[in-house]
Parts: C-alpha cells; structure tokens; sequence
C-alpha cells in the first residue's frame, strides 16, 4: 500500500508577522512530507515571489521536500523553468517537486504585460513546459517546436541527478488528459474540485493514462485542502469542526482514491495540532 503523504501549504504572505520561513522549519520538525507555495505575483497583498521564497526554504530546512502549488507556466519562459528547476533540486539535495499549471488569473497577466493565454493555449503552453523540461534534463542537444513555446538546439548542464516529479494543478478534460499522460502527481483545491467532481477529474486522469499505456497507480493524487480546527464555518471549502471531524472528514478523501493530503490553515498556532493529533487520526482511519 502507498504510503500517505501529507503536506503543509504555506502563505507566501510578506506582510507583518509573517514567517514562512519558521513554518518551514516546523513543518519539518513535525514530519510533514512536502511544504508547497502558491505562484500569484500580482496582488495588493505583500506577498514573496514564490521561486525565490522556494529557494529560501530550502536553504532553511535540509529533510522536507518543497514545491510550487503550482508555479503559473506563462510567467516564466519554460526553459528557464527547467534550469532553475535543476538548480534547485541539486542544491537542496533532491527536494523539489516541481509543480506546474496554466496559469489561472488574467488580471495578473494584464498587470505585469503578459500575454493573455485563451484557455486552449494554457494547456498547450503547459504540454510545452513539460515535454521542455524532461527534453532539456535528458538530452545532450535538445529541439523542440511546441504550439506555445519551442527551443532550438538547447544545451542544459549539468543533468539532474534524479527524476524531478511533476505534479500538476489541472481540472479542463485536456488538462487532465495530460495528467494523465505526463505527470507524476496532480494537485487539484478542495475550494475548485468538490469531491463529487474530483473523483470524476481522477478518473479521467486514470483513463488518459491508461491510454498511455503508463500505470495510473504510479500518479500520486494529492488533495489541497484548507483545514480549520474547533471552528464550525459551514463552508464545504473548508474542512472544519474538531479533531475528529476533521479527521474523518480527510480520511474520507483517501478513500475517493487520493494518496497525499496537502493542508493549509489560516491559524499557524494549530499546525502542531494537525500533526500531532489530526494526522495519526487520519492514518488510523485510512
């Protein structure tokens, strides 16, 4: 049986009192498997750059893995993408996990002068980034012209060491057909895929990669979800109430198929609480 994972999703917030940092290294004192930022640079919030954040994180912690949830493809040139991917998986000894999606809000490319993807192109741009990144980590030379992005004759080194998972944030039939066919994890919101529809999105995942003659087991299925302890907020985005509530309730999503839980609070004060007593309650029901 796959073990379960579980993460901990942290704020990129910059703002007053804001220590992402000392998360991380918590998270990594209470045994989460992965800590995971999400990638929104435009905003009237402070917030930090997600790569750059990533990267000191991984310098303050040295066991827990890390990851984008998930970094936006068109802000950044895939290609680039892939080298700092490499860099940044060698210098924190093998901990990325490099996770990828569409890009979700417009008015983020219209702030920073982007181009504004159709959803169509999202997809294809996200196809691109993935079949660039694996090109430029395996092979000497590599070409490719993609309907979004291309490269020409690229040269990468040093190689990684190791495979670097891809997990993507993905809820379009195609986007899930490429799940399926090219990712190592998939990472959908509680707050954007209810379970009823995210059972269907995982099927369709298990199905396209079926298709593609890969083992639909070998994907690891990680649910996002926002977890709110001793508080009753009647909001199906969120799972609340106590510790066996809530552990009833996430145990539940294992049983939907997932193989990872990635949790988020608006309260630092209980993340101790969600390891020490919410997740081994979810190991025994699961």
């Amino acid at each position: 049986m796959t073990r379960l994972l579980f993460g901990l999703g942290i704020s990129p917030g910059a703002g007053i009192g804001a220590d992402p940092v000392g998360l991380a290294r918590r998270a990594e004192e209470l045994g989460f498997d992965f800590v995971s930022i999400s990638d929104h640079p435009s905003g009237t919030d402070p917030t930090y750059e997600t790569w750059t954040l990533l990267t000191w994180l991984a310098a303050a912690t040295s066991r827990i893995r890390i990851a984008p949830r998930v970094l936006g493809v068109p802000y950044r040139p895939p290609a680039m993408v892939a080298k700092m991917a490499e860099t940044l998986d060698r210098l924190s000894g093998g901990r990325l996990i490099l996770g990828l999606g569409g890009g979700y809000s417009d008015h983020e490319f219209r702030g920073f002068g982007l181009p504004m993807p159709t959803p169509r192109e999202k997809v294809d741009g996200l196809e691109d980034a993935i079949r660039i990144a694996r090109g430029l980590w395996s092979q000497e030379s590599f070409s490719y012209a993609g309907r979004r992005f291309h490269t020409d004759a690229a040269e990468l080194a040093p190689k990684p060491d190791r495979h670097i998972p891809i997990w993507l944030g993905t809820f379009g039939d195609r986007a899930l057909a490429l799940t399926g066919r090219e990712a190592d994890g998939w990472i959908p919101s509680l707050g954007s895929a209810p379970p009823e529809q995210a059972v269907v999105m995982r099927d369709k995942i298990r199905a396209a990669a079926d298709r593609a003659s890969r083992d639909p087991d070998s994907i690891t299925y990680a649910y996002h979800v926002q977890v709110e302890l001793d508080r009753d907020l009647h909001d199906q985005s969120v799972v609340s109430g106590s510790v066996d509530q809530i552990a009833t309730r996430l145990a539940g999503f294992t049983k939907l198929g997932f193989t990872a839980l990635s949790l988020t609070t608006t309260n630092p004060e209980s993340i101790d609480r969600l390891a020490t007593e919410v997740i081994p309650a979810v190991r025994a029901l699961a």
